[in-house]
């Protein structure tokens, strides 16, 4: 039996090692964030970490307009492929709920303020694809992140 319901999340929800130093917030993945889709049978897709393939582990910080040059959006581009694939599968197979789950503030992964050059690709391709997808960010500072679970856990029940 399939829940036929998909979580796509910025790679550093299940993986805060590829995180730049010192901004990460946890020893592995947001343990709660991970938990709360799993309780409501969302499989999980991780999105690639292309800063991370880009400049490494030991990478500094840099802003969107630093990254966002001609390589890094190939880069991003090429990263994306099998993930479009697979939505389209999910999609041919009638897959309705959706969700993307990405970082606030971040030059690959915003979603809303300043849309990272990831996220701007993939929603792209998402909206070729004709998905409807619910969108959520994981906060930037701490003291909003019981509003932020909060909006999570209404948005995938």
């Amino acid at each position: 039996m399939k829940g036929k319901k998909i979580a796509i999340v910025s790679h550093c929800i299940l993986n805060q090692n590829s995180v730049v130093n010192g901004l990460e917030r946890a020893e592995g993945a947001f343990n709660e964030v991970v938990e709360i889709l799993l309780k409501n049978n969302y499989g999980i897709i991780q999105l690639p970490c292309p800063e991370l393939i880009y400049l490494g582990i030991g990478r500094e910080g840099k802003t969107k307009e630093e990254y966002d040059t001609e390589e890094y959006r190939k880069l991003c581009k090429k990263l994306l492929k099998p993930i479009i694939k697979y939505l389209q599968e999910y999609k041919k197979d009638n897959y309705k709920k959706f969700i993307l789950i990405g970082i606030e503030n971040s030059p690959t992964c915003d979603i809303f303020k300043n849309r990272g050059i990831l996220m701007e690709e993939l929603l792209k391709e998402i909206k070729n694809l004709n998905i409807n997808i619910k969108a959520i960010e994981y906060p930037k500072n701490e003291e909003d992140y019981e509003e932020f679970i909060k909006t999570l856990k209404k948005m995938i029940e």
